[in-house]
């Protein structure tokens, strides 16, 4: 390889995307969990946990108004449904946050 395709290649590997928390990671590390909103939460404060939560709840947000819409639904409604949907598909070992409020740990 050249100077600058290894260059270019350090840029990529070093940048913030490259190096974004995915949902599954999250997820296994038990940094975040879902809940019956229809949005995850975080269980860790750190900075890359509160962007991972920010970036896939933005998404999550989108989709709920975007299905609401077609259907003459509310956004609400929609996430509520999906959110009982992702708790029950969550895996076990995966944190899920109940209708009390307390997390715990879906076992198999």
């Amino acid at each position: 390889m050249n100077r600058l395709t290894m260059a270019m290649l350090g840029v990529l590997l070093l940048s913030p995307a490259a190096q974004a928390l995915t949902l599954d990671e999250g997820r296994q590390q038990g940094r975040v969990g879902e809940t019956f909103s229809g949005y995850i939460a975080p269980r860790t404060e750190d900075a890359q946990t509160q962007a991972l939560v920010e970036r896939v709840n933005q998404g999550r947000r989108a989709e709920y108004q975007r299905i609401a819409r077609e259907n003459g639904m509310k956004a609400d409604d929609v996430a509520g449904i999906a959110g009982q949907k992702l708790v029950e598909r969550a895996s076990p070992g995966e944190y899920v946050r109940g209708i009390n409020g307390k997390w715990f740990r879906k076992t198999p």
